[in-house]
């Protein structure tokens, strides 16, 4: 209950003011009390997103490389469950014990034809130049390599890009490391994309009676595309189910 002050009295000023501090606390109290009650958990929060373990470049190669091995995966190529679980402090600690690039290197076969192998490299962070491109080849040299991915950490020179076809008998696949920062098939508005095989994209053709040229277009060079390293021909099944676009499924074919 509020105490009642005579308005009359000589300590009336004093009396009010005593009274209206027993009644509600200042402002300035209560910002303190919720500094005090509230600022911790945000600051938690807060602590909580950001990385204070190392060093930004430790962080971009941990992305990269886990994003790459997950496209590994996801392609159909054989990947140990060690390695998709290495946790970014794990990394650290094992890319600070010896920081050399040629450590971040992976390779893996095929899980359906362990005759078709790939390998993962990670590039210097100097422009990419033609002798790096043969040091690469000559790196390779004997492993029967059926595809080669290479991650770029600066530009690749317009004469380096060129040589590639030249230079290797298989296809390469190039990325830049910000590529690979965010696993794009994991965004929430990324339809689902699934590819076909040559039984169901025959399949697929003869029920609509239709030529895989007819069939809705996908570029080559997409970004999903590109991630499941699709060469032309290739059928996508693409199922949409979102507020935004609605429950459907369309295909695509690469070119």
């Amino acid at each position: 209950m509020s105490q009642s002050v005579p308005i009359d009295s000589a300590g009336s000023t004093t009396a009010a003011a005593a009274a209206a501090r027993s009644v509600s606390p200042p402002a300035s109290a209560v910002a303190t009390a919720m500094e005090v009650d509230d600022v911790p958990e945000v600051v938690d929060c807060i602590s909580s997103m950001v990385d204070h373990g190392g060093s930004v470049e430790s962080h971009r190669l941990f992305l990269a490389r886990r994003t790459a091995l997950e496209m590994l995966r996801d392609r159909g190529y054989s990947m140990p469950e060690a390695e998709l679980a290495r946790t970014l402090p794990e990394f650290r600690a094992w890319w600070a014990d010896k920081p050399e690039l040629e450590r971040l290197a992976f390779s893996t076969t095929l899980a359906s034809d362990p005759s078709k192998k790939v390998q993962i490299i990670f590039c210097p962070p100097e422009p990419v130049k033609i002798a790096a491109i043969r040091e690469i080849n000559n790196r390779i040299e004997g492993e029967n390599l059926s595809r080669l991915i290479l991650i770029l950490q600066s530009r690749i020179m317009s004469r380096a890009r060129e040589s590639i076809k030249e230079i290797f008998k298989f296809k390469v696949d190039i990325f830049q490391i910000t590529e690979l920062l965010v696993n794009i098939t994991k965004h929430v508005l990324k339809p689902k994309h699934e590819v076909l095989g040559a039984e169901e994209k025959a399949k697929l053709l003869k029920e609509y009676n239709v030529k895989d040229s007819q069939l809705p277009r996908m570029l080559e060079t997409d970004a999903v595309a590109r991630y499941y390293g699709l060469d032309k021909g290739t059928v996508v099944k693409v199922t949409y189910d979102s507020e935004l676009t609605g429950n459907h499924v369309t295909y695509r074919c690469i070119f």
